[in-house]
């Protein structure tokens, strides 16, 4: 008997479409190396509806209109109603410099529930110098602010790089001060544009899990470090219970990605298709991949992730044991052991400095499967 998700006969409880590569911004770390003339090959809005219905006759997930610059698309507002519509839960990634109130007023229209939008500092210079275009910060602040009026819930997203800690105490205390309850914290993975972007050792990745998670302590506060799956076992050392937030690692087991010509991949920095929408049928996929079914089953991983009495709840950072191994290089602050594995999703994350067997375990921890 393996240690298979148990939830594997279930829908995804997520689902990201990069609905346009198109981006007037020149991110540092972006992951579909999105720009302003966009790729071929995008669904359309007929290939888009028939892909909603496929999601929807799987489950109601959120579904995650991303890019890109989902805003650039002009069908954006049609795609989202349908959505709505048809029973999904469904939020927007953006930028946020293209949001004024009309704009706002048509996210709210269009059965939007909430909008993340990237902050990465709160000093204008540094943000601006990562997004690549002079004046983001001025505009995703007003953009936060017209959601805001329009009675849109915001979530910001913010990139982690390691050289700052106290980044995330000011980002929260800015965003606190807009009325924003929710945060996500991007640790960086070398895929896409961000493939050459240096990390943070692993020392200095975990402190920064601590760092944020000491702000789950206040009531009505949502946090949440991303692409850094261990923080459910750092949570459990801090003597919070991990089963708030559920698995650290949700790719493929309740979450996955569709790029903007079709392609199903477990999570958006994992760029390994499991199957394409315009051959085979959405949930086909999610319930059919050899790939998603390989990383439900924690008994497959590698390394010492295979060892570690963490696998079921943490999982490793899949994207990060497979960027760092197929470059060749380490993210996360040194070089890959001789002999490591090129390109395996399964291999043990880099990133994380835990030797399985310390015993620190201090909660019951969540089932895996569960976002």
């Amino acid at each position: 008997m393996t240690g298979r998700d148990p939830n594997a006969g279930s829908g995804p409880r997520i689902v990201s479409w990069n609905v346009t590569a198109r981006c007037n911004l020149a991110c540092a770390h972006c992951y579909i190396d999105a720009d302003g003339r966009g790729s071929p090959g995008d669904l359309d809005t007929a290939e888009g509806m028939t892909l909603i219905d496929q999601i929807a006759a799987v489950g109601r997930p959120i579904l995650v209109l991303s890019g890109g610059e989902p805003l650039l698309r002009p069908d954006i507002f049609d795609l989202a109603g349908y959505a709505a519509g048809r029973g999904l839960r469904v939020a927007m990634g953006t930028s946020g410099v293209l949001v004024t109130d009309a704009v706002a007023g048509r996210v709210r229209d269009a059965g939007i529930r909430k909008v993340a939008v990237s902050l990465d500092s709160t000093d204008p210079g540094v943000h601006d110098a990562f997004r690549g275009v002079s004046g983001a910060w001025e505009r995703a602040v007003g953009g936060i602010r017209a959601l805001r009026r329009a009675g849109v819930p915001v979530q910001i997203h913010t990139a982690v790089n390691g050289s700052d800690a106290g980044e995330v105490d000011r980002v929260i205390a800015f965003g606190k001060n807009l009325g924003v309850r929710d945060y996500q914290f991007f640790f960086l993975v070398p895929t896409g544009r961000g493939e050459d972007l240096a990390g943070i050792p692993p020392e200095a990745h975990e402190a920064a899990i601590g760092r944020i998670l000491a702000h789950a302590r206040e009531p009505g506060l949502s946090v949440r470090p991303t692409c850094a799956p261990q923080f459910v076992r750092v949570a459990a050392r801090m003597g919070l219970d991990p089963s708030r937030w559920g698995r650290g690692c949700i790719a493929g087991t309740g979450y996955c990605r569709i790029a903007p010509a079709g392609d199903v991949t477990p999570c958006p920095y994992l760029p390994v298709p499991a199957g394409n929408v315009r051959k085979k049928a959405f949930g086909d996929i999610w319930h059919g991949s050899d790939l998603l079914a390989a990383l439900r089953d924690p008994d497959r991983l590698g390394g010492k992730c295979g060892r570690c009495e963490y696998r079921r709840a943490c999982g490793g950072c899949r994207a990060r044991a497979y960027g760092v191994r197929r470059r060749r290089g380490d993210a996360c602050g040194g070089p890959v052991h001789p002999g490591a594995p090129d390109g395996d999703i399964l291999a043990e994350d880099p990133c994380c400095p835990y030797e399985p067997g310390q015993g620190e375990m201090k909660h019951d921890l969540p089932a895996p499967g569960y976002p």
